[in-house]
């Protein structure tokens, strides 16, 4: 017999049932959160018998405890529709058109070129609705991301096949548009962008400032990023390699664009929204190992924001981020906690991280788990404004805020985390998907007798509607995680799902929150701990294993 254990602990256990299909387990420990080996172990004998594996490895290339979503098949439950009823979305989506702005700015419809024509025959889609302001390409990167995504969720062999095809389709085109630079020495060389205002990049490569403040409220970087994020996920999620070359060259010119601007033109330059360019130029640094995307990632982190965040937990300023527009902000604080992983000794950024997530979970999120109003976080003492406004928590924010704790959870276990997450994912993210027509929503009102408008497709090319196309194939990304240090398994959400890879089988069966109760099955053999999250939320709870 093996000692195979399974541990209890306050912040790990959650209300139900384990089946285990083996034969003999050896103990059960009840200790307390991070105990490793609790200090109070109660015999078992002749429950399960387990072998001996090989310890955990990681398998996902950019988050070694996350499980790879091929890995985590969803059952029967609304995730699991909301999943399907996306991907079948997005295939209704129009690639071409959303293709358009980086052919045109690539110079490609021109006489000799396969392109020639194309603007044409596929209108770029408007942005907003405003003729003087482009925000075109956002959406374009946000789908290749969902099509990634979508094709490593589903198991219906049939859709991921028309997933991948769409998305090795929309790359294809994407990379043309980059070599179309391969030339460039003002700037250009990897570039891949929609907007049409190539010269602000021209510009800033030739340490002038003077284009880019004058379309900053553009959010040029803002778009640049989703483009970025796109190319890697394209590779990460679904293998696409001609992708992982796209997001190399296009890392390098995030790398190159801004490598003569000083220190303060820099700080200036972030003072516009600028999505998570820190947090996707890290991964860069992770993925090829070279510093030069390390250090340009450090030189893309906003300074004002992390001064802003200091102190301890119970010093920090608690006004600092009032009225700040949210979602400009959530992913500068991704990216920090996305530095400190990977280079120790980031003290304050990791300080900047800890507590931003607990100023805007603990003290500015409602009911739904989102945030801010109208875009802004707000003061205290204007929180009424969420029963009077119609633009209430906006669903980027959550998206964001998802990913956030995502990496807190990594870096801590602590269940805090996962109880934020849970709260959010049920409770607006979900929510934001029409379950008929699968169009998504920028506001949730929290206004009495509101209402909620969704996008239809192909129309309202709004930031949510880029988020929203990613928001609903991640449900079976954060059900499970691991720690190879401590040989963990960690059960943090209750959704019906299946874990398969080379190390764990488990089975998770469950009606929550119809029902009060989960059951787990584990399907092969192994000896690792198996940690279940006792919810913040959960009063009465027990584990029995075998009935």
């Amino acid at each position: 017999m093996s000692n195979s254990k399974i541990y209890l602990g306050a912040n790990n256990l959650g209300s139900g049932k384990i089946k285990l299909g083996a034969n003999d387990v050896s103990a059960i420990y009840l200790g307390a959160n991070k105990e490793y080996p609790p200090s109070n172990p109660i015999p078992l004998t002749d429950l399960l018998c387990f072998t001996a594996t090989t310890s955990v490895n990681a398998q996902s290339h950019l988050y070694p405890q996350h499980f790879d979503l091929q890995e985590v098949e969803l059952l029967d439950s609304p995730f699991k529709t909301a999943m399907h009823t996306n991907a079948e979305l997005l295939l209704r989506y129009d690639a071409d058109r959303l293709m358009t702005p980086f052919i045109r700015q690539a110079g490609l419809d021109k006489a000799g070129s396969k392109y020639r024509g194309w603007i044409a025959a596929h209108p770029s889609f408007s942005n907003w609705g405003l003729s003087d302001w482009s925000l075109e390409g956002h959406v374009g990167g946000h789908y290749l991301t969902a099509l990634a995504q979508a094709y490593a969720a589903v198991h219906d062999e049939n859709l991921r096949a028309q997933l991948k095809e769409r998305l090795d389709y929309c790359v294809t085109i994407m990379k043309d548009c980059q070599e179309a630079y391969d030339s460039n020495t003002q700037g250009l060389y990897g570039f891949i962008g929609g907007q049409p205002i190539n010269q602000i990049w021209t510009g800033l490569y030739a340490n002038s400032l003077s284009e880019f403040q004058r379309y900053g409220g553009w959010v040029p970087f803002y778009c640049q990023h989703k483009v970025i994020a796109g190319m890697r996920d394209a590779w990460v999620y679904a293998g696409n390699e001609d992708a992982k070359e796209c997001f190399r060259k296009i890392s390098d010119w995030s790398v190159n664009v801004i490598s003569k601007l000083s220190y303060n033109d820099m700080q200036n330059v972030l003072g516009w929204e600028h999505g998570g360019m820190n947090e996707a130029i890290a991964d860069a640094y992770h993925i090829f190992g070279d510093k030069k995307y390390l250090d340009a990632a450090k030189r893309y982190n906003h300074a004002h924001e992390v001064n802003g965040m200091q102190g301890s937990l119970s010093s920090y300023s608690r006004t600092f981020l009032n009225g700040q527009h949210a979602n400009t902000q959530v992913p500068k604080f991704i990216g920090f906690q996305r530095i400190s992983e990977l280079e120790s000794g980031n003290t304050n950024l990791e300080t900047a991280a800890e507590n931003f997530w607990d100023d805007v979970a603990n003290h500015r999120t409602v009911c739904i788990g989102g945030n801010s109003v109208s875009e802004h976080f707000l003061a205290a003492d204007r929180c009424s404004q969420y029963m009077t406004n119609l633009d209430g928590p906006e669903s980027c924010n959550s998206n964001n805020m998802l990913k956030l704790s995502e990496l807190m959870f990594n870096d801590t276990h602590d269940a805090k985390y996962v109880d934020f997450y849970e709260q959010t994912m049920w409770n607006h993210i979900l929510s934001t998907q029409d379950p008929q027509t699968g169009g998504y929503v920028y506001f949730t009102s929290l206004r009495p007798q509101s209402y909620r408008v969704y996008s239809q497709v192909n129309k309202g090319m709004w930031c949510c509607v880029g988020t929203g196309m990613e928001n609903h194939s991640k449900y079976g990304e954060f059900i499970y995680s691991r720690d190879s240090q401590t040989n963990t398994l960690y059960v943090n959400l209750f959704v019906s799902s299946k874990l398969t890879n080379e190390n764990y089988s488990l089975t998770q069966e469950t009606r929550f929150p119809y029902e009060p109760g989960s059951t787990l099955t584990i399907d092969k053999s192994g000896t690792y701990t198996i940690a279940i999250r006792k919810p913040s939320w959960c009063s009465n709870f027990g584990i029995s294993i075998n009935d």
